[in-house]
């Protein structure tokens, strides 16, 4: 069984992300939490009640700020709100995108600090528990006010509007069918009735950042177990064309001390251990590897420290209010706030996405610079001008007659031509709502080219360990030797992707081989093997 994850508005992790959106892992509020939407609820009561003009409770909204709605239009024009701000465009988000951005927004909500009622929060949570997933286009935000338009399709059908893909269970059926219908059947379909939406609570469902720290979640998990991944790639390929990995030595990184250029520097020293082919040729008359190989710790450990950096803010953001306007104590802020002595409303950008978008953009290069070291070293692994004497041409088993694997180097130039294509979304910006909000963040489309670079930096990563385990079926050539030994957890690399992808004894559609060890990157598979491998190690 799949952990629950609480959502408190103070702990969400990008792994709990995750576990939500892929593995289906439940979600509970707690108390404490319910606590704070309740009285964060009554602040929003006491302030209608005054009478007064404030944003977001009683007037338009955008360049229509001026406009005071009446009270009997109130529910109206939360409606209204959905209805309008429904205009995404673009693919549909996949299951786990939609299923990551409901777990982020729920907990944002149950922060304490965007006014709606605890029946809101319920209604999120049960659809999440019984598969209902919203139908969302994929664009149409700019980040800013949040992900306004993304937001606005996953709530509609709370209201019974909108589609949503509901799961075969809650239909009647146990094969694991899902089907797509409107909004009012997926909430008939788990027992639960349309929404009425109350003043704020339209506002506080579609202004936040939840795409955007979505997927930027998935990217920091993804990123993080594909660098090391990549790690294990470069050994492998190290191994295989006879480099050293002196390169990796204590030493060298003592005296740049880097974090990330640590952290690859000791897997690579782990993952090596114990090695016989790296024993059979330590005092060969080779000077120094290329940089794919040479520089593998400084070139991964930045990437590292890139992901790094994303993390932190995502971690952040994740557990942070970050709608507008946010209801307050009265005694927690001074006396420009609207409001009463119950509750204050301050307006303010914390639903602007530029913390996340420019450190997307930043992991999104780091993973682009991954791509392109490894696409290097899968050249080097099949390149006749480059290959060391023992590797046959393309590693193809009868060269000529044969191509092996030699367009798998094209893909893989391919893949990193289109990471390479991709502009910086965050450096363009386009007024809208009648130049009143005249600076965006493009955040989501920041985090679907993060999302699009993980993608391909994978498949790259994953032909580098294709061609690296197809490359050790000829090592023992080079020294006229028998079974000469990888590293501990090389060999354990070695063996997982033999599990999927058999030696390449005559020429076959390779795509499948790509597939098949990029799917085990991508479930954590290959992280599991090399923990398993590593967990006795004692440095040699």
């Amino acid at each position: 069984m799949t952990t629950t994850v609480e959502l408190d508005g103070e702990s969400l992790t990008p792994a709990d992300v995750v576990a939500v959106a892929r593995d289906d892992a439940p979600v509970s509020v707690p108390e404490s939490a319910r606590d704070r939407v309740r009285e964060s609820r009554d602040r929003v009561e006491s302030v209608i009640e005054s009478g007064d003009a404030v944003y977001g409770l009683n007037t338009g909204f955008g360049e229509l700020v001026d406009e005071r709605i009446p009270p009997d239009d109130l529910e109206q024009l939360q409606i209204n709100l959905l209805r309008s701000h429904a205009a995404g465009a673009g693919r549909e988000l996949a299951r786990e995108e939609v299923r990551a951005m409901m777990v982020a927004r729920i907990n944002a909500l149950v922060k304490g600090y965007s006014g709606v009622r605890e029946r809101v929060v319920d209604a999120l949570v049960a659809m999440c528990n019984a598969g209902v997933h919203p139908v969302v286009r994929s664009r149409g935000s700019l980040g800013a006010s949040g992900d306004l338009a993304p937001l606005a399709h996953m709530s509609l059908v709370l209201i019974g509007e909108g589609e949503a893909i509901v799961d075969g269970a809650n239909l009647g059926t146990d094969d694991g069918t899902t089907r797509r219908v409107s909004g009012d059947e997926a909430l008939a379909a788990i027992d639960r009735e349309p929404l009425s939406l109350a003043p704020k609570e339209g506002l506080a469902l579609i202004n936040g950042t939840q795409l955007t720290a979505a997927l930027a979640a998935m990217v920091v998990v993804d990123g993080e177990r594909l660098v090391r991944a990549a790690d294990a790639a470069g050994a492998l390929t190290t191994e295989t064309t006879l480099g050293t990995t002196a390169t990796s030595a204590e030493a060298i990184q003592d005296v740049r001390p880097h974090a990330g250029q640590r952290e690859s520097a000791e897997l690579i020293r782990r993952l090596t251990d114990g090695s016989e082919i790296v024993e059979a040729h330590r005092n060969c008359d080779r000077v120094q590897d290329a940089y794919s190989l040479r520089c593998l710790p400084q070139v991964h450990g930045a990437v590292r420290d890139a992901l790094a950096h994303l993390r932190e803010a995502v971690e952040i953001e994740l557990n942070s209010a970050t709608d507008n306007p946010l209801v307050f104590p009265a005694d927690d802020v001074d006396d420009r706030a609207s409001g009463t002595d119950r509750g204050a409303v301050l307006s303010g950008g914390n639903f602007h996405g530029t913390p996340l978008a420019l450190r997307l953009e930043y992991a999104r290069l780091a993973l682009t610079d991954l791509a392109a070291i490894a696409e290097r070293r899968v050249d080097r692994l099949l390149n006749p001008n480059l290959q060391e004497d023992h590797l046959p041409p393309f590693l193809a088993a009868d060269s000529g007659l044969e191509s092996g694997y030699m367009i798998a180097q094209y893909t893989a130039a391919a893949l990193l031509n289109e990471m390479r294509s991709i502009g910086a979304a965050s450096t363009d910006n386009t007024p809208v709502s009648g130049n009143q909000e005249d600076h965006v963040s493009m955040s989501a489309q920041a985090g679907l080219n993060a999302r699009t670079a993980v993608e391909n930096a994978r498949t790259i990563v994953a032909a580098e360990l294709v061609c690296g385990t197809e490359a050790t079926e000829y090592v023992d050539d080079a020294f006229a030797a028998d079974d000469l030994s990888l590293g501990v957890g090389t060999s354990a690399v070695r063996d997982l992707v033999r599990e999927v992808v058999p030696p390449l004894t005559t020429d076959r559609p390779i795509h499948t081989d790509l597939e098949a060890v990029a799917a085990l990157l991508a479930a954590g598979c290959l992280d599991t093997a090399l923990d398993r491998a590593l967990e006795s190690f004692e440095p040699s």
